[in-house]
């Protein structure tokens, strides 16, 4: 606080010496329960420790279930539904399922088929949608629950565009009336105005006497009509980077895709057309050397071509016209290449000579060349009828993707096509993996692109030699070449036209690769799309989900070079065998194009006459489900005879091989290299592979292998992989017992079996990750099924809970990392998620929905019997399985099962802790990377077991067996050690394990006994605070605390699991009721408070031990907010935010909507208001001011004694000093917070922090039981509730409206420094800053030397972080944050008030009433100052109404501000242009001035404060309404006229006066408003209005200080400094009456040395004013401590304009004030400042003063100013051109073009040469003019530019008359011209007063009219005479000049006689007046006038 604002309360506080405060401020540090939160009143256990809670369970058991009424009976016990399972049904893509039919399925189809179509088991919590994990409270759900909002009606808005508000259709008028209008004349007039101008309507109910109760009453009920329900939905969202318990559903396990391409064929027509084409489509990988999709097969030949096949064809299925494709591709590159081969019919002939035609012939020629394509065609038709099932190849071509992709670019937000293609991206997203995994260097994108149609024209021949995969890849590099090879080549031409586009989300007629139809598929004979399976580039890590069992065989080369016979056109068969006999080729051969969907052989194409072809052939097969060991592939050679011999077949065999699919129970792939047999196989060939020689047969080449082949399945049967292979093969070999069975390496025996799985769980490490990913579920099934149903082999129990335990490790981990980069921020793997939450269920716990299929049959694990389906141990009791829903039931296996599953059945999660608990630490270690797993799989199996068990009855206690809880308590201290001792090696792996952990006991809380909970939370806790005292870095493990604390708090049942319904009972004493608590008397000290109350609102052992978690949330807040925590500001963001984030979501939540529910969610929270009362040092300062924050506090706070800092209430900062701390610049500790150093004060809170919090309390504050608000402030110190207030004060601070006009600005990012002059003005005219002190705080902010508060404040403008950090934000957002920022503040200002209101009733009848009260006035008032809405204004006007009628010596008794500050407020109001406010400020004014009245029978001081208030209001703002003022003022006469119990007294008449004084104040006013742009006229006018208040000091004051403030806006530093000199002499002046003190200035003549202008402030006398009477100068600058301050400022305003010098002279009027006082801190300060100024006057001898030109005004246009002469004083270094052109600009602008003129010389200007209709401006330089005897003093430059009266110009002139000439004849005339003021003065120009151009001028200034007074004929008389004589005595020179002269000088002495002549004339008429008779004075009388008009003012 500056000294000034320390005078109001000064007499409350007791003086006391350094000691005393002392030893206060150590009291207050030391330990009193508000100062230091670590002790905790009333248990004594500090905040450091976890205090035991209660038992849970025993404290439900003990309520009976209905001692809550109706709603809140919810909040007791968690629902009985919580927890149900759900099955949700397995979407399928295909609208069949795809699964083989076959009833005989090996146990390992089997268990995938199973896998494959069950259905997913969901343990679902019915209410954790409502956790704030699962629906977070975001941006767009705020949004969306902000819809609705009424707009609030705000004067700051309503000025920008006055119709926005509805209210004001009855103005006509909204402009304010132009001066025409009202023109200042006469009072009569002004009253005239006012009698006819329409009131606003009136308060109905206002004149009426009603009881303050009655009215207090009827207040609050219109204050509670129409609030918002929720708070915190109009405040922004929590911070979502703090929302740890961000959790979402797993997505359910789908299959993999990558980014995917749509293909379409649309035609190809080549130059000739004489047979049928075949296309064949395939994506190749360059880089990666790949094929990477399987071959998709085209057919785009006409009807006509395709009859030439007749002969060969079956009727073609639907699927084989197929003619466009979707490939999809996981790892997009660069280097892909899209390749399309073409076939045709075999025929004789190369391949060259085939092409030859297509090359040669062209379209062009077809007449030329008819005969030859005549015999072309019959030969094609011929080859087609005989070779037609035969193929050879023709040509080929490759497309590169990437081009394609790249030259379509990115789709246009506006392309046509965007409506298919814009799905792509959420495909993108749900794909996630195939996009991270992409590295970088091939980011390469092919989803989103726009779609292209291409053209392709070149192909090139097929080379014989050349049709491998290997020289595909050569040409494809070579493609990519600019100097390709095949460039060279011929071309093939055609034309094929394809499109190639981002495929669909959802295509219709889609085929999947076994050619089923995915969904939709609206038409089963639409044309189909296929959907082309993929070969991935790399490994693609994703489980299989659907059943898929494909076989591709690629025959690569044969040679049969030295094979014997005529063997040259080679083809090879291929068939899948089920047996030996031919007739047992299986159809599983897909079919191509234009064909059967399968077929039962299929044919390699012919390359013409070589014995050792290459292929390019896949072969498509359909895997059996079922593959046995007698399956094999046959193959089988021929020759093709090409010419029709006779006698010759068409086709010869000439070879044999086979390959057998199943050796040792694993599906046989890779590459092959096989012998071929000349001879037909013998019987019983298929169990052996062709390697073997069998006896009597004869191979090729000797028995080498001469058949190159491979083998490729693509499987979600067969792992592939030989350790899940053996894995599985064990684990089903157990389920089907069937003993002994072949292993790879030998027979398995019941002996071995146990050692052989055992060694195949150790080998799972082994595996390779892909197959491990794909076959996990399969894999994590078989490993929980042998934990829980060991099996049993030979009768025993086989125990592999570690192996299978540790394998399971194993498979998570290598999950994990495979999947690393598709990971969520909590670094859970997707998939391995959603395989807990969807695929995971109990073995033999089988759910199954009623009335559906029978369940599906599990063999049990035992080897002894093999019949029936297993129960689980509790089901055999019970036929229901879910609480929830009776229906579904459970099928029994036979009961003489039961034994030996009884014996045999473990539970999972029992296993699992007990596994973990005692696990190796090289398995421990695994685990604990992925600990959620292993957690979330116990929760889930524990979930189970209750909900199948029949166990959600069974009370909580009982639930689970004791050695299983020793085991999660043991695992739960373990994991938190890790965390605890992890956190500085590894912090990512502490965060993950941290929250795993509070998420596991978080889920526990909804199984277990809730008390056990509670009781290893406390556990961690104290393991985490012993850790806390030896870390290096406790910051880092008091966040992973707060993050495990707030995911506690996330738990959907929070609000229950504080047992909210209990009474808070002490432990020693019974709990009294609520009721007989509350009917306490509220009183603040006739009684102990209450400690039952107290400790419900402090963070007491009760509160803590019955609300647990929120007491653990609270204390972990209090500990953040301790002064001394460390990484205090993250601290306190994230424990902030953790509380927001809680109390948004019981905002959003419906189960707490009701309001009685709400109270008893706001009693967990009420300890926020003392942490955020006890914090307030350190929140930050939205109010703005220096010293503010503890500005109720302080003046509350009995113990703070103050020693003075000349009289006010003790600075903080000074009882710091005392105390002994040392205390930083500006550290802004309150002295009730009592920090001890600066460094003890702690780092405060950002804003948005400080926001956020405030929020908070204000949440607790609306939704609280007022009554038990009420008891707690009647329990509260006077300090403390101070403390209170000042939070109040801060909360209306921190939300206030900042208007529409912000919003933009900040959005259009030119948020200048300040706000606009309105909004100053509203901001902090409050508090201990008076409203006339106003100006002065403005100008100090813009100074250097001002405070630097503010400078902070600026930056603060952060704490907007509104929706969003984007700049450019559309006008409806922006119109939507305005309408949610104006329901908040208002909001926010009601929450306030109706606490405000709690407190007065409480205070009521307390000792400490009135500084309470004068404190919550204070309040009060700062919000009726701050920009608030109509609603607002409505409601806190009336409660201040209701505040003053019962309290009106508040305002009247005491010598307060309250009353100067109230009239400010109300009469700005009452210039609202919103009708409302208008209509309730003007009651609120009449009743004020009533109330004084009946006080004192005449209400002086508020007359005076109001007329003041108008003078100050009118001067500083700038958009001001003076008609609608003046309609308040109607108004008010109106009551003062209906107001029937004053009638008989004068008060009616005394309003009439002072609302007609107001009017003519206004109406001044409009002028001023129509000089708002000219700034020299504005200062006239405040100078003319400041002038007027001569007679009433106060007023005066006020607009010099209005003055000040505008030219420091100016940047006019000196003016500024004169006003505030001319402020303190005019207090000196009253304080000299007074009392006359040696150390005081004596009036004004002491500041003379100043300026000589000072004297005019001496018109104060002794018959203007008696300074005793009430309501004069009464302001707080009309004391010692107001001088001090003016002078202060005026040596500001001094220094910044570089006057140094006047500094000296202002402290020279300050220092002996000082050292009266013995003020010798600011003694050593002013000295300071002295010796600043003087150093700078040394080191600074030029300065640049200012610049003075001489400005006339000519012409009627101009109004008053006309034919008026300026000085005026423009900023230094000013040019003639810039004041011409600004005045020039400046008047044009406001008469028009055309009218200004510049005069462009000095010549005096001849009024009847001018133009009446135009304006002139005469401009021109003058400088400061000393006589030679003034010279002697002015010594220095400063002194030659300081107080300056003469200036003098010179005009130019010649002899004959011209102004200018050659240099001998060039002459000028110098102009002394003298002021009415010295510069620099109050204001910038000032009115020439004397013009001394010569003789004339004297004449004409003192002989123009004969004096009034007779004393003065006698002067007047003899300058008569002297001037006769001087005509005289020129006359006599001239002609004496004539006679002397030479012929050269006769044209200048032509000159002079007419000047002289000129002079003459001029002269005539002064000279001949006649004067009265002459008197003859004494000489007394005459020396006595004499002296008296030497002194005399003039009266300008």
């Amino acid at each position: 606080m500056a000294a000034a604002e320390r005078r109001a309360f000064a007499h409350k506080i007791n003086r006391t010496v350094a000691a005393e405060v002392r030893k206060q401020v150590s009291r207050e540090r030391s330990g009193s329960p508000h100062s230091s939160r670590r002790c905790s009143s009333s248990l004594g256990v500090p905040l450091t420790e976890v205090i035991e809670p209660l038992d849970f369970e025993d404290v439900l058991l003990s309520r009976p279930p209905d001692a809550e009424p109706g709603p809140l009976r919810d909040l007791v016990e968690f629902p009985a539904d919580d927890l149900e399972l759900l099955l949700q049904p397995r979407e399928c893509r295909t609208t069949e399922p795809g699964i083989p039919e076959d009833e005989k399925l090996d146990a390992q189809v089997r268990a995938a088929v199973e896998m494959y179509t069950e259905d997913w088991l969901i343990a679902h919590r019915r209410y954790q949608h409502l956790s704030a994990a699962y629906s977070p409270i975001t941006t767009e759900t705020q949004r969306e629950r902000q819809k609705g909002l009424t707009r609030q009606v705000y004067e700051q808005d309503a000025s920008g565009d006055e119709k926005s508000s509805p209210e004001d259709a009855d103005d006509p008028r909204h402009s304010s009336g132009s001066p025409e209008d009202t023109p200042r004349s006469s009072g009569a007039s002004g009253i005239f105005d006012l009698r006819n101008l329409a009131a606003d309507s009136l308060l109905p109910s206002l004149l009426e006497r009603t009881a303050p109760e009655d009215v207090d009453r009827r207040n609050e009920v219109l204050r509670r009509q129409h609030r918002p329900r929720t708070l915190l939905s109009l405040y922004p969202a929590p911070d979502e980077d703090e929302a740890v318990e961000r959790c979402s559903r797993p997505e359910p396990p789908h299959e993999h895709f990558g980014q995917r391409i749509l293909v379409k064929c649309l035609s190809l027509k080549f130059e000739i057309e004489i047979e049928p084409i075949f296309g064949i489509l395939a994506l190749y990988d360059v880089r990666e050397k790949k094929k990477i999709s399987e071959n998709f097969y085209f057919d785009l030949n006409s009807d006509s071509t395709k009859g030439l096949l007749r002969a060969h064809g079956t009727y073609p299925a639907i699927s084989t016209l197929a003619r466009s494709a979707i490939f999809s591709v996981t790892y997009p590159s660069p280097d892909i290449f899209l390749v399309i081969k073409l076939e045709k019919v075999l025929q004789q002939g190369d391949i060259s000579e085939c092409c030859e035609p297509y090359m040669v012939m062209k379209e062009v020629d077809t007449a030329k060349n008819k005969e030859k394509l005549e015999k072309l065609r019959l030969a094609a038709e011929q080859f087609c009828t005989r070779l037609g099932r035969y193929r050879m190849p023709f040509a080929w071509t490759a497309v590169h993707l990437a081009n394609i992709v790249s030259s379509a670019g990115q789709p246009d937000r506006d392309s046509d096509s965007e409506g298919e293609r814009r799905p792509a991206w959420t495909d993108r997203r749900r794909r996630g993996l195939s996009d991270r995994t992409s590295s970088g260097d091939d980011a390469c994108s092919f989803s989103g692109f726009r779609p292209a149609t291409l053209t392709v024209t070149n192909f090139f021949k097929q080379e014989a030699e050349r049709l491998s995969d290997e020289d595909l890849f050569k040409f494809l590099a070579d493609m990519r070449r600019p100097s390709s090879l095949l460039r060279r080549l011929r071309p093939v031409t055609a034309q094929l036209k394809i499109d190639i586009s981002p495929a669909p989300e959802n295509p219709h007629f889609c085929l999947s690769p076994e050619l089923l139809h995915v969904k939709p598929y609206p038409d089963p004979r639409g044309r189909p799309t296929k959907e082309i399976l993929e070969f991935p580039a790399r490994e693609v890590y994703a489980p299989h989900t659907s059943y898929r069992n494909l076989l591709y065989v690629y025959p690569h080369s044969l040679n049969f070079s030295s094979r014997q016979g005529s063997v040259r056109n080679l083809t090879v068969r291929v068939q899948y065998m089920a047996g030996e006999d031919p007739s047992q080729a299986l159809p599983v051969v897909f079919g191509k194009s234009s064909c059967s969907e399968f077929t039962r052989e299929a044919f390699t194409p012919v390359v013409y006459h070589n014995k050792s072809p290459e292929f390019y052939e896949e072969f498509k097969l359909h895997l059996p489900a079922c593959v046995t060991e007698n399956h094999h592939l046959l193959f089988t050679f021929y020759h093709v005879s090409c010419q029709p011999r006779p006698g010759t077949a068409l086709e010869t065999p000439v070879g044999f091989t086979w390959i057998p699919l199943l050796q040792h129970g694993r599906l046989r792939t890779g590459p092959f290299c096989l012998p071929v047999s000349v001879d037909q196989p013998p019987p019983s060939y298929s169990v052996l592979t062709p390697d073997v020689a069998l006896p009597g047969m004869r191979w090729v080449d000797s028995h080498k292998g001469v058949f190159s082949v491979e083998l490729t399945a693509v499987s979600s049967v067969h792992p592939q992989d030989p350790h899940l292979d053996k894995f599985f093969t064990l684990v089903h070999v157990l389920e089907e017992g069937a003993f002994p069975i072949r292993l790879k390496d030998g027979v398995l025996s019941e002996g071995t079996v146990e050692q052989e799985l055992r060694a195949s769980l150790a080998a799972l490490r082994l595996t390779s990750p892909e197959p491990l990913v794909a076959f996990s579920h399969h894999v994590l099934d078989k490993l929980v099924r042998l934990v829980v149903r060991p099996p049993i082999i030979g009768g025993q129990l086989v125990n592999l809970g570690r192996g299978a335990f540790e394998a399971m490790a194993h498979v998570v981990s290598v999950v994990h990392r495979s999947l690393e980069s598709a990971q969520d921020a909590r670094g859970h793997c997707p998939l391995l998620a959603a395989y807990v939450y969807y695929a995971f269920r109990v073995p033999g716990m089988e759910p199954n929905l009623p009335g559906g299929a029978p369940p599906v049959t599990v063999q049990p694990a035992t080897l002894a019997r093999a019949s029936g389906r297993p129960a689980s141990l509790y089901l055999a009791r019970s036929k229901s399985i879910s609480s929830s829903n009776p229906d579904l039931a459970v099928a029994l296996g036979s009961v003489d099962d039961e034994v030996s599953r009884i014996l045999a059945s473990k539970l999972l999660h029992e296993e699992l802790a007990l596994q973990w608990v005692v696990s190796g630490s090289a398995v421990r270690e695994a685990v604990l990377q992925h600990a959620w797993f292993f957690f979330q799989l116990m929760v889930k199996s524990m979930t189970l077991h209750l909900i199948l068990g029949q166990r959600l009855d069974t009370p909580r206690k009982i639930r689970f067996p004791g050695r299983f809880l020793d085991d999660i308590a043991a695992l739960v201290g373990n994991v938190g050690m890790e965390v605890i001792t992890r956190v500085y090696k590894d912090v990512e792996l502490a965060e993950r394990l941290n929250a795993s952990l509070a998420f596991f006991l978080s889920d526990l809380l909804s199984l277990a006994d809730r008390g056990f909970v509670f009781s290893m939370v406390r556990a961690h806790y104290k393991q985490v605070a012993s850790r806390l005292q030896s870390a290096p870095n406790p910051a880092l493990l008091l966040t992973l605390r707060m993050d495990f604390t707030r995911i506690l708090c996330s738990h959907e049942h929070y609000v229950t699991l504080n047992l909210p319904c209990c009474p808070l009972s002490p432990p020693a004493s019974p709990s009294p009721s609520v009721s007989s608590t509350t009917s306490q008397s509220s009183t603040f000290s006739s009684q102990a408070p209450d400690s039952k109350v107290t400790s419900m609102f402090e963070l007491s052992g009760p509160f803590r031990q019955q609300h647990f978690l929120a007491g653990l949330l609270l204390t972990e807040l209090a500990l953040a907010l301790e002064p001394e925590a460390e990484g205090a500001s993250l601290l306190h963001k994230k424990a902030i935010s953790a509380v927001h984030s809680l109390l948004s979501g019981h905002d959003a939540d419906p189960r707490y909507a009701e309001a009685t529910v709400k109270t008893r969610v706001a009693e967990l929270y009420l300890p926020l208001l003392s942490l955020a009362r006890d914090t307030l040092p350190r929140l930050h300062d939205f109010a703005e001011g220096p010293g503010q924050r503890s500005r109720l506090a302080s003046m509350l706070d009995s113990d703070t004694e103050g020693e003075g800092d000349i009289g006010g209430t003790i600075n903080p900062s000074v009882a710091m000093a005392i105390a002994g701390g040392p205390l930083a610049p500006g550290s802004r500790g309150s002295i009730s917070q009592g920090p001890a150093t600066g460094s003890r004060s702690g780092c405060p809170l950002s804003a948005e922090s400080s926001r956020t919090l405030l929020v908070c309390v204000l949440w607790v504050l609306k939704n609280a039981e007022p009554a038990l608000l009420q008891h707690w402030a009647a329990d509260l110190s006077p300090p403390q509730l101070g403390r209170l207030l000042d939070l109040l004060y801060l909360c209306l601070a921190a939300f206030e409206y900042k208007g529409k006009k912000a919003f933009e600005r900040i959005n259009s990012l030119t948020f200048k420094k300040s706000l606009d002059m309105k909004a100053r003005l509203e901001e902090a005219i409050l508090g201990t800053i008076g409203a006339r002190q106003e100006m002065v705080r403005r100008s100090r902010e813009r100074s250097p030397f001002g405070n630097q508060e503010n400078v902070r404040w600026r930056k603060s403008i952060t704490h907007w972080r509104q929706t969003s950090d984007r700049v450019d934000k559309t006008k409806e957002e922006i119109e939507h944050e305005a309408l949610v920022d104006g329901n908040l503040a208002t909001e926010a200002s009601l929450v306030v008030l109706d606490t405000l209101e709690i407190i007065v009733q409480t205070v009521m009848l307390s000792e400490a009433r009135e500084s309470v009260l004068g404190a919550v006035l204070k309040v009060v008032l700062y919000s009726l100052g701050s920009a608030q809405s109509a609603l607002f204004l409505q409601h806190g006007l009336a409660t201040q109404r209701a505040l003053v009628s019962k309290f009106p010596e508040l305002l009247f008794e005491e010598e307060t501000e309250l009353c100067a500050d109230l009239c400010l407020r109300l009469l700005r109001h009452c210039g609202s242009r919103i009708s409302t406010i208008r209509t309730h400020a003007s009651a609120s004014l009449y009743l004020l001035m009533r109330q004084n009245f009946e006080i004192g029978n005449n209400f002086a001081r508020v007359k005076m404060q109001v007329t003041m208030s108008l003078s100050s209001l009118v001067g500083t703002t700038q958009n001001f309404s003076e008609e609608h003022l003046r309609r308040s003022l109607k108004t008010i006469l109106t009551y003062a006229e209906e107001d029937v119990g004053l009638r008989d007294s004068t008060f009616a008449e005394q309003v009439q006066d002072l609302m007609f004084n107001l009017h003519m104040i206004l109406t001044d006013t409009v002028k001023m408003k129509e000089h708002q742009e000219d700034p020299e006229m504005l200062i006239d006018l405040m100078y003319r209005i400041a002038r007027g208040y001569q007679g009433s000091p106060d007023l005066r004051l006020t607009w010099l200080q209005n003055m000040a403030g505008k030219h420091a806006e100016l940047g006019n530093h000196a003016e500024a400094a004169q006003c505030m000199v001319h402020a303190a002499a005019l207090v000196a002046e009253y304080l000299a009456l007074l009392e006359d003190s040696r150390h005081l200035p004596v009036g004004c003549v002491s500041f003379q040395n100043i300026s000589s202008n000072v004297l005019e402030e001496s018109a104060i006398s002794d018959d203007i004013l008696s300074p005793d009477e009430e309501g004069f100068c009464s302001g707080k600058y009309f004391t010692e401590l107001g001088l001090v301050g003016l002078l202060e400022q005026a040596a500001v305003y001094f220094t910044m304009g570089g006057l140094y010098e006047a500094v000296n002279e202002v402290y020279k009027t300050l220092i002996p004030i000082l050292e009266a006082h013995r003020d010798y801190k600011k003694l050593a300060a002013v000295h300071g400042k002295l010796q600043e100024a003087f150093t700078k006057i040394m080191h600074q001898p030029q300065r640049v003063f200012g610049t003075y030109f001489r400005v006339g005004f000519y012409g009627a246009r101009f109004g008053d100013l006309d034919e008026q002469e300026f000085v005026y004083k423009e900023p230094s270094i000013t040019k003639l051109a810039e004041i011409s052109h600004r005045l020039e600009e400046f008047y044009t602008e406001r008469f028009g073009e055309d009218v200004v003129e510049i005069v462009k010389d000095s010549n005096p200007v001849d009024k009847t040469k001018l133009d009446p209709q135009k304006a002139y401006i005469q401009i021109t330089y003058v400088e400061p003019h000393f006589d030679t005897y003034e010279l002697k003093d002015r010594v220095t430059y400063f002194d030659r530019n300081y107080g300056l009266r003469t200036f003098l110009f010179c005009t130019p002139f010649t002899p004959d008359g011209r102004a200018h000439g050659e240099l001998h004849e060039q002459h000028k005339r110098k102009t002394l011209l003298s002021t009415d003021h010295a510069f620099p003065y109050i204001k910038t120009r000032i009115h020439v007063c004397h013009r001394e151009e010569g003789p004339l001028e004297v004449a004409q200034v003192f002989l123009a009219e004969i004096p009034e007074d007779p004393k003065l004929f006698r002067h007047h008389n003899k300058l008569r005479l002297c001037f006769k004589d001087f005509c005289k005595k020129c006359e006599d020179a001239l002609r004496k000049n004539k006679a002397l002269i030479g012929p050269d000088q006769k044209e200048y002495h032509r000159e002079l006689e007419r000047n002289y002549t000129r002079l003459r004339e001029a002269l005539q008429p002064l000279l001949t007046q006649r004067l009265p008779q002459l008197l003859a004075p004494t000489t007394a009388s005459l020396r006595h006038s004499l002296n008296r008009a030497s002194f005399r003012k003039l009266d300008l």
